[in-house]
C-alpha cells in the first residue's frame, strides 16, 4: 500500500476540498451544512484557516485522500485556548488510516500551537467519528438532543473533548 503523507493545504488544494466536503453535505450528517460550498466559499473558507488555525491534508500517491482542521471554539476571548476540530476522509480512501493519521497530525498542530483543548462536534451517530477521537483521548462530554434537522430526521451531536497539556 503506498504511504500517506500528511501537510498543511495548499491554495491548489481548494478544490478536491471541496469535492470531499460537498459529497458529505449531500450524503451524510459528517457536516450538518445543507447547501454545498462553492468555489469561492471554498477559497474563504480556506484563508480563514492560516496560522495556527491550519488545514492539513493526506496526500497518498498524489491524490488527496482527505483533510482535517482546526477552527475557533468560540469568538469571545475566554475561549481562545480551545479549538474544534473537523476530519473528513474521501470515500474512496477510507479504510486505510487516513482519518487516524490525519487526527493525530492535527493534535500535534494544536498543541505545537499553544491550544489547551480540543473539541469534536459529531453529527449523526457516526460512530466510526467517535471510535476515532476516543482512540485518541477524546472523551464524551454529553450529547447535544435534537439540535439539526437533516435528511427529514431530527440527529443528535456527540461532543467529545481532549487535553493538550494534561491539566
Amino acid at each position: 500500500m503506498p504511504a500517506i503523507e500528511t501537510r498543511l493545504a495548499r491554495p491548489g488544494d481548494a478544490e478536491a476540498i471541496r469535492l470531499i466536503y460537498n459529497h458529505e453535505v449531500r450524503t451524510s450528517t459528517a457536516t450538518f451544512d445543507l447547501v454545498e460550498r462553492s468555489a469561492d466559499g471554498q477559497v474563504a473558507w480556506m484563508a480563514e484557516r492560516t496560522g495556527a488555525f491550519s488545514v492539513l491534508v493526506a496526500d497518498l500517491d498524489g491524490h488527496l485522500a482527505g483533510f482535517a482542521a482546526l477552527s475557533p471554539y468560540r469568538a469571545r476571548a475566554a475561549y481562545r485556548t480551545t479549538v474544534e476540530n473537523s476530519v473528513y476522509v474521501a470515500v474512496e480512501h477510507r479504510g486505510r488510516g487516513v482519518a487516524d493519521l490525519l487526527l493525530a497530525d492535527l493534535l500535534g498542530v494544536a498543541r505545537n500551537s499553544g491550544f489547551h483543548a480540543v473539541v469534536a462536534r459529531i453529527g449523526g451517530a457516526n460512530e466510526a467519528s467517535i471510535g476515532l477521537h476516543a482512540k485518541h483521548g477524546f472523551e464524551l462530554v454529553g450529547t447535544e438532543r435534537q439540535v439539526g434537522r437533516k435528511f427529514g430526521k431530527w440527529q443528535d451531536v456527540v461532543v467529545m473533548q481532549t487535553l493538550l497539556d494534561g491539566v
